[in-house]
């Protein structure tokens, strides 16, 4: 099914970047997965005749490429991602303020994303770390179920689970930035130290990991709720565990690109999404996001984070480009670099 995802992801985006039509073009960058990408794609090109190529990457490969590109940009959009990520574009200047209509009727969480990044993106979702595990592997290998983020460092778990590479991924940095607030630097980074005798493997994509669980090639992976709940509908064993000290979360965010091609393009998608319509798009592709519009259609599959023991997350804090960029670095050199 992932394969099919994406490759139906390279047919859209060569599909869609044909010549434009009458409305214009789009060209957008998208974070989450890809039938949600491919989803609202098609949706904004048939409601609006505006012709949209699409690319579906890691919110940290998207920050890359928007650097590469700042002086030639060639995106209009960039929608997921993190709201730090999209903090640390709107410092390096790669992104562009922009007030839709449609913000005031969204929810609070939502609108703190635009006044936290200068009016330079706005929340689209919400979602939360858990741990994920294959119910069937576990029971095959006799294995215990995590309850917390210290049962992760249990010596039956070594090669036992899989993590993303902060480099590439924001849900990597989101998990990283959760347990500094959970409990401090030292001991976050001293905690990742231990728990990489039990990795197996550090992957480009955030959603590889708990992929990587739902096919049983690997027992545990920390991931988003939302995702987890997309492939427990697929028919995937895969279920999930809300670390009992507390968990990060993220809203992801969207934004328009400083020196986009097509800036009045680029304002319609952003706001034809910010309406409950755009935003029932996700659960009719079987993604599972808690959406930012109180207008969108309710279903007990979204994921109900007041139910969740959550970080108090500083987004502006760990959205900081300083910031963001020391923490990296430590993680290469003193996670990244450790002997497999």
């Amino acid at each position: 099914m992932v394969i099919r995802s994406l490759a139906i992801a390279g047919l859209l985006t060569l599909s869609l970047a044909s010549p434009a039509g009458a409305q214009g073009a789009l060209n957008m960058l998208c974070a989450p997965a890809a039938d949600w990408c491919e989803g609202i794609a098609t949706s904004f090109q048939r409601e609006t005749g505006i012709n949209v190529a699409m690319a579906r990457k890691s919110s940290g490969e998207i920050l890359a490429q928007l650097r590469a590109e700042a002086q030639n940009p060639r995106t209009d959009v960039w929608f997921g991602g993190s709201t730090e990520t999209h903090i640390t574009a709107a410092e390096g200047k790669l992104l562009q303020a922009y007030t839709s209509p449609n913000m005031a009727a969204l929810h609070t969480w939502a609108k703190r994303s635009h006044t936290q990044s200068d009016g330079q993106c706005v929340g689209v979702s919400s979602g939360a770390i858990g741990i994920t595990y294959n119910r069937e592997l576990m029971a095959r290998r006799n294995l215990p179920l995590p309850a917390s983020w210290l049962d992760l460092l249990r010596p039956e778990y070594r090669g036992e689970i899989q993590l993303p590479n902060p480099n590439s991924s924001g849900t990597a940095y989101t998990i990283i930035a959760g347990l500094i607030q959970l409990w401090d630097e030292e001991r976050a980074f001293d905690y990742l130290r231990r728990l990489h005798a039990n990795v197996n493997a550090y992957t480009r994509s955030g959603a590889a990991p708990m992929q990587a669980v739902a096919r049983g090639e690997t027992a545990i992976a920390p991931s988003f709720n939302m995702e987890t709940a997309s492939m427990r509908q697929a028919g995937f064993p895969i279920e999930i565990a809300y670390p009992e000290e507390g968990t990060s979360y993220e809203v992801a965010c969207m934004s328009i690109v400083r020196g986009a091609r097509n800036p009045a393009q680029a304002r319609r998608f952003y706001d034809w999404y910010l309406t409950p319509a755009a935003m029932d798009i996700g659960p009719s592709v079987n993604q599972w996001h808690v959406p930012a519009h109180p207008g969108a259609a309710p279903d007990p599959r979204i994921p109900d984070l007041s139910t969740i023991r959550l970080v108090d997350y500083d987004f502006a804090a760990f959205g900081n480009s300083a910031t963001r960029r020391r923490i990296l670095e430590r993680w290469d050199r003193e996670i990244g670099s450790l002997p497999r």
